[in-house]
């Protein structure tokens, strides 16, 4: 039988496991009396946790809105993902977190046993990070978009285009999708009727919050990934860039991300396609390479110009080599 403390602590962690719990089951789990359960509630309340109660067929207890944030309770490897979550914040994209996530990781890490603080030790000394690739977004913006798509709720916004155009939009929010190197949001533009995506880091300022919507089915049958992936690799650039790849598609599919480029199989799958924007022909052309298979250029004319430059380069460094062999003609 635990003891009185001991009870309340883990009905404590018990409660903010869960949004609402019938009472004969959180009695059972805790292994009480359901007149015990409804003692140790009222003694949680007494200390200033705000716990409701419900009665009827579906009553029970769950966790009220309180005026401050109480204390959460964490098992060991809740606590090694929080502290591998804060400081991945910590280092992140997301503006003005840094600080306050350093702040609750020091907190953490101070309340942690000797055997857990060990191993968080370990993965701080043992994992380092990169520099974040993509503009970092303000974790205000980030979170007031994020209410907004949940609570269905409208947004306006000033937003700048890629050629840096302004303009002001009203949408109604579907969901936020993060692709690694950047953050996105889906919307239905009502001005267009249609679906969008909207680089959050090109919102200007914070976003004006109006009022509710009816929910309509998302862009692809609600996968908001695969419509991001889709929308920024065919964005409308000047030019979209059509490459054959001589592997199968499921070679290439599984080295070439879906929002970096869209493929498609051709020849019964022993070649395919791949398709993206011809805006950074620089970049595309260093990929290609990388990518050591034969290719063939469909279009544009300036990605084939570029790619011949750079044959040309390569052969002349080549040939300073003396009698080292020619490279293989590259399929243009």
């Amino acid at each position: 039988m635990l003891s009185a403390s001991s009870r309340l602590l883990q009905l404590l962690s018990l409660l903010q496991a869960r949004r609402h719990w019938a009472g004969p089951e959180l009695a059972e789990r805790l292994g009480v009396h359901p007149r015990t359960l409804r003692r140790d509630i009222d003694r949680l309340r007494e200390l200033g946790y705000p716990v409701a109660a419900s009665s009827g067929v579906a009553g029970g207890y769950a966790f009220r809105p309180g005026q401050a944030l109480p204390p959460l309770l964490l098992d060991d490897e809740e606590a090694l993902a929080v502290a591998i979550a804060l400081r991945t914040a910590a280092s992140g994209r997301v503006g003005g977190i840094e600080e306050p996530a350093l702040q609750a990781m020091v907190k953490l890490e101070q309340l942690m046993p000797a055997r857990l603080r060990r191993r968080a030790d370990a993965l701080r000394s043992a994992v380092q990070a990169m520099d974040p690739v993509g503009p970092s977004v303000d974790a205000g913006l980030l979170a007031d978009l994020a209410g907004a798509c949940r609570d269905q709720l409208g947004l306006d916004f000033d937003y700048v285009d890629a050629k840096g155009g302004p303009s002001r939009r009203r949408v109604e929010p579907q969901g936020v999708v993060h692709t690694g190197h950047r953050w996105y949001l889906v919307a239905w533009d009502t001005l267009r009727s249609d679906w969008r995506t909207f680089r959050i880091d090109r919102i200007a300022g914070m976003a004006t919050v109006g009022g509710h919507f009816a929910p309509r089915t998302g862009p692809e049958g609600g996968d908001l990934r695969a419509f991001v992936a889709r929308s920024v690799v065919l964005s409308p650039h000047a030019e979209q860039a059509r490459v054959i790849l001589h592997a199968p598609l499921a070679q290439m599919a599984a080295r070439i991300p879906a929002t970096a480029a869209r493929l498609e199989a051709v020849d019964d799958g022993q070649r395919c396609l791949l398709q993206c924007g011809a805006h950074a022909l620089d970049s595309l052309v260093y990929w290609l390479m990388a990518l050591e298979v034969e290719f063939e250029v469909l279009a544009p004319v300036a990605l084939r110009e570029r790619l011949a430059l750079v044959a040309e380069r390569v052969l002349r460094g080549v040939g300073r080599l003396g009698d080292s062999p020619k490279p293989a003609p590259l399929w243009l």
